[in-house]
């Protein structure tokens, strides 16, 4: 007597001969609409700038700035479709300065029966093109040969020359927020043609969202890893924070130390030691080391941070910055990452003085806008007879020599006697060298300042 055959076993297996004919999930799962895009609510929204360019359909050139996943090219497609434009593509990556030429000739040569308006033309990771590629689109953006839209995820105010920016608008896409990834999973488990007969439970989403950081290709990627995985067992395929992290194993880095965001973690973490928060430091440090950036990279900001933030508030914050880079040096990481934990701590919990940095800031803008003053005679060397003649160091009092190891001389030169760069700011330790320069210079440093 032959056996029964596994009904759900062969769904299965035609289930998983299926998944190799298909594109990958956020392909499939592409919005072609408005009405299905997720995210960007201030771009897209009702009301909103792009959303009244498009119903208008006076659209100008422009460039979609955000990180990955988070829409850039889906948006353009959406536009070219919605205006029943014709549709130009380019990746920056591979692309060179013939290539735009040619998409300008085929732009310029469309036939009569072609759509009336102007193309589009979408360039991926516009800021890869160099000077020349990106010079080669500025006649053609001018005359409007086509509607261009760049994508980017570096700033575009350095990546993108100046001609090029002044011709097109620049729109910041930001990372999507829970509620637009949660509808992300859900339209594809509604709506995509092989999850959609699939029995698929998900209890938990915590792991879902905070693995995707934000980035709907990587939501969607996610997903279909753990669901592929779970495609040769029997019955329901449940979905945990358990199941998720195992079929990752290591956790997908977000911080990105060679773009925006690198920048973005680096701000936000000098910042919060300026502010005197400790947590929020620790924090973004966490998040740098976690992401693989270079710990030196870290040590040598946190002793400029010593220096320009902390300074004479705490003079002893930049030998123990610099103690901290010699140890990162010696030891590598992981251990690496105890001393700078250390002395981020250390700098955000010291009271704070940037008096010396501005004080250097102001003689430097009184350097630039002032004429070359000449260095007082009795202040320069006179290392031969003739100048000796001529009254150089002529005058001059050696401080060591009178009481207090201090003499009142001039040192400034003629026209900028009593030009005070140094302001001590109010602080445990320049309080002392305050008063200290009060004795000094009461001319200077009196008291009622």
């Amino acid at each position: 007597m032959r056996p029964k055959r596994d009904i759900t076993k062969l769904l299965l297996v035609e289930t998983k001969m299926l998944t190799r004919n298909l594109p990958p999930l956020p392909e499939r799962m592409r919005p072609k609409t408005l009405a299905e895009y997720a995210g960007q609510r201030h771009l897209v929204g009702e009301g909103c700038i792009l959303r009244n360019m498009i119903e208008s359909g006076n659209v100008s050139s422009f460039i979609l700035w955000g990180p990955p996943g988070v829409g850039k090219t889906t948006l353009a497609r959406i536009i070219a479709d919605t205006l029943d434009r014709d549709f130009f593509t380019l990746s920056a990556v591979s692309a060179g300065v013939k290539d735009v030429r040619d998409v300008i000739e085929a732009a310029k040569g469309r036939s009569l029966f072609a759509k009336p308006a102007a193309p589009i033309l979408f360039i991926d990771e516009i800021h890869r093109f160099n000077k020349a590629q990106q010079d080669a689109l500025l006649g053609a953006v001018e005359s409007g040969t086509f509607i261009l839209i760049g994508a980017t995820t570096e700033n575009p105010s350095f990546e993108v020359i100046t001609p090029l920016l002044s011709r097109c608008q620049v729109f910041v896409l930001k990372s999507l927020d829970t509620a637009d990834l949660e509808t992300l999973l859900d339209r594809a488990l509604r709506e995509d043609e092989l999850l959609s007969s699939l029995d698929i439970r998900i209890d938990e989403k915590d792991a879902l969202l905070r693995q995707s950081g934000g980035d709907a290709r990587k939501l969607l990627n996610i997903l279909e890893i753990v669901i592929d995985s779970k495609l040769g067992s029997n019955g329901t395929i449940v979905i945990d924070n358990k199941t998720v992290t195992a079929c990752l194993q290591d956790n997908v880095a977000i911080y990105d130390k060679d773009g925006e965001m690198h920048y973005d973690i680096v701000s936000a973490f000098i910042k919060s030691i300026r502010g005197s928060d400790p947590n929020a430091a620790i924090y973004y440090l966490a998040r740098m080391l976690d992401g693989g950036e270079d710990p030196l990279f870290v040590a040598r900001r946190l002793c400029l941070s010593a220096s320009e933030d902390v300074g004479l508030a705490n003079p002893n914050a930049l030998l123990l910055a610099n103690a901290c880079f010699q140890s990162v040096s010696v030891l590598g990481m992981p251990e690496a990452r105890i001393p700078l934990a250390e002395t981020t701590v250390y700098l955000a919990s010291s009271p704070k003085s940037n008096a010396s940095y501005m004080a250097l800031e102001s003689a430097l803008a009184k350097v630039r806008d002032d004429i070359p003053r000449a260095v007082p005679l009795y202040l320069r060397n006179a290392p031969t007879k003739l100048m000796e003649e001529l009254g150089y160091a002529d005058g001059y009092k050696y401080a060591h020599d009178y009481p207090g190891n201090f003499t009142d001389l001039e040192f400034m030169p003629s026209g900028l006697e009593g030009t005070v760069f140094y302001k001590p700011q109010d602080n445990r330790h320049e309080n002392t060298l305050k008063s200290y320069l009060q004795t000094c210079w009461p001319k200077y440093y009196s008291k009622d300042k």
